[in-house]
């Protein structure tokens, strides 16, 4: 009986403590279902929220890039994009090789397209072809009832209509890299298909062409189909950039150029709007804004003519004789020498055992220094340069725009070099010589420019000695200071500009403009590429047309026009092209004629009484 009573008991105890600990469970669970559903409701209310709602970023349509005159140089096209959705293919190999017989899909492609499909989910679109011709779009919707999951896509596309012409100015656009998307705060960079400027002027105003993102909130299922769109806000379009580039201008610049490795650089003197920024030979931007090919890409970077170079602004060449107006009017400014001092020239300069020749043998006779100009003496600038110093000469040179960059709005702009005791020393270790003085005053040595700084150059001479900087955007400059420069020197200087192209002797007057009202002045030079030895100077074999082409000379020529009241400023640079008289002069002179034709000065006003 005790032994009954005592089991009773024990099992009353052990249901006791069961049903407490059930109580404990049962309030524990009740008690964290009230803090979820109660306490907690509007954070999972949120998260479930997220889960249903998915913000997608939209592309914002990308600003066009326009000429001064509106003529489009970049501009968003529609792209035709050819998709396939696995689930929808019940044979997706199948359905590719059907599609393969509308459009070309070559092996590796096939292996891209199925390799993509396996990393995502089955209703997930996958890229099989972009930038379709509207004849293949065509044979894709004929053919659509064979080929199942197959449809088709638009969505922008970068175009250049230009290709080549304007494509070292304009740029082009690129896929964002990680580094890019990590280094930017914008979250438009995570788009897959996003691009962003990668060259030219794409990269420059990249933030004021690109816009801003736009959002669409989606439905979505539990595995990420979008079920429907709940709202959009449509993205902000870039803004349109208008160049102070002249398209046909440029047009005929590089066609007048041709196949050569040169660049040319048209700016007015006086707002500093570059007309012209012409680099040959050039590239397709297009293939960088579609897709290049690895033959294509090879081609391009084994070219020794490095067609994706900007010579305009990037090509460091010597500027040989166009240099002499600068060590001109460093002489007249430093009093080394004034208009009426002559220098005789019997066809070489010594300077202690060393001999500096002229480029005419027979020697040029004694000129003042606006002769030495016109025929271009190189003893007449070893003398002035060794009377002024070449502190002087690179101080001047520096004062015209030489030696630094322009500051245009480009990248990739090189700075060239003017030397100095200075700059030898502390790049060379070394001290300076006096006949590196004559050598650099004549624009060889160490001295290198570039187009468009020989184009500055020219235009602060033109001008009257003001600090006009070039600039690709147009709209209203700046007033440039004053270079503090005599006029009365300037008016020597350019008077033996005018020598050159316009009187017989002069070093251009084969390439000058007969009609006096859009008549040129300007300065010739060639630059050697190599030492002459002293066999090849008395034997007189030394044509540039029988040398590799990497050994002969550059051909230089600036100038400015019309001569009375200069508006344009002219530089030509042809590598490795020869004579600045016979290559460089006429390409200056037919883009000059042509930069007058197309815009000529404005009307003097009406007065009353006219």
């Amino acid at each position: 009986m005790n032994l009954d009573q005592e089991r009773q008991r024990l099992f009353g105890r052990r249901a006791a403590i069961l049903a407490g600990g059930q109580l404990v469970l049962a309030s524990a669970l009740v008690g964290r279902m009230y803090y979820l559903q109660v306490v907690e409701a509007d954070k999972y209310r949120t998260l479930a929220e997220d889960n249903r709602i998915s913000l997608r970023l939209l592309a914002p349509p990308r600003g066009r890039v326009l000429d001064r005159h509106g003529t489009p140089l970049a501009v968003n096209r529609q792209n035709f994009r050819v998709l396939v959705i696995a689930e929808r293919a019940a044979d997706l190999e199948g359905t590719l090789a059907a599609l393969g017989r509308i459009i070309p899909l070559d092996a590796e492609e096939r292996r891209r397209i199925l390799r993509d499909a396996a990393r995502r989910r089955d209703f997930v679109p996958v890229l099989v072809r972009e930038n379709l011709s509207w004849q293949e779009v065509s044979r894709i919707e004929v053919n659509a009832p064979d080929l199942p999951g197959v449809e088709i896509a638009v969505g922008p596309s970068r175009a250049y209509p230009l290709q080549k012409v304007a494509a070292h100015v304009v740029g082009y656009v690129g896929a964002v890299s990680e580094a890019d998307a990590a280094a930017g705060s914008d979250p438009v960079l995570e788009l897959p298909d996003f691009r962003i400027g990668r060259a030219g002027i794409e990269r420059t105003y990249d933030g004021v062409l690109r816009g801003g993102a736009g959002t669409s909130r989606v439905e979505v299922n539990s595995v990420g189909r979008t079920i429907r769109e709940l709202a959009r806000q449509d993205p902000r379009p870039g803004r349109d950039l208008r160049l102070a580039l002249d398209s046909a201008l440029q047009e005929f610049a590089s066609r007048r150029l041709g196949d050569e490795s040169a660049a040319a650089t048209v700016m007015h003197v006086h707002s500093g709007e570059v007309l012209v920024m012409a680099s040959t030979p050039g590239y397709d931007p297009n293939l960088f804004a579609q897709g290049m090919s690895a033959a294509d890409w090879k081609a391009l970077i084994t070219d020794e003519r490095a067609p994706l170079t900007n010579k305009a602004i990037a090509g460091q060449f010597a500027p040989g004789s166009t240099f002499k107006m600068i060590t001109g009017l460093a002489a007249l400014q430093g009093g080394a020498t004034d208009p009426s001092q002559r220098v005789f020239c019997p066809g070489y300069y010594e300077l202690g055992n060393a001999r500096f020749h002229c480029w005419k043998r027979s020697g040029h006779g004694s000129l003042d220094l606006e002769g030495a100009l016109k025929h271009s003496c190189d003893v007449y600038f070893y003398e002035i340069a060794r009377r002024t110093g070449i502190d002087r000469v690179a101080a001047m040179a520096r004062r015209l725009g030489l030696g630094s960059a322009t500051g245009i709005d480009l990248p990739g702009e090189r700075p060239g070099t003017i030397p100095d005791r200075a700059w030898k020393r502390a790049t060379l270790g070394t001290p300076w010589y006096p006949g590196e003085t004559l050598v650099n005053g004549i624009g060889q040595g160490f001295v290198t420019a570039t187009a468009l700084q020989l184009a500055t150059m020219t235009a602060r001479l033109a001008n009257g000695g003001l600090a006009v900087s070039p600039r690709l955007v147009a709209g209203p400059p700046a007033a440039p200071a004053s270079l503090g420069l005599d006029p009365k020197h300037l008016a020597v200087i350019r008077r033996g500009m005018a020598a050159v192209t316009n009187e017989p002797g002069g070093t251009a007057f084969a390439a000058r403009i007969d009609n006096p009202a859009i008549r040129m002045d300007g300065k010739t030079g060639t630059a050697q590429v190599r030492r002459i030895t002293q066999r090849e100077r008395r034997s007189g074999v030394l044509k540039n047309e029988d040398l590799p082409w990497k050994r002969r000379d550059h051909a230089l020529f600036v100038g400015y026009a019309p001569s009375d009241q200069p508006r344009f400023a002219c530089a030509v640079i042809v590598e490795h092209g020869g004579g600045g008289s016979a290559v460089a002069a006429p390409i200056a002179r037919d883009i000059l004629i042509e930069t007058q034709k197309a815009h000529p000065p404005a009307p003097p006003p009406i007065t009353e009484g006219s």
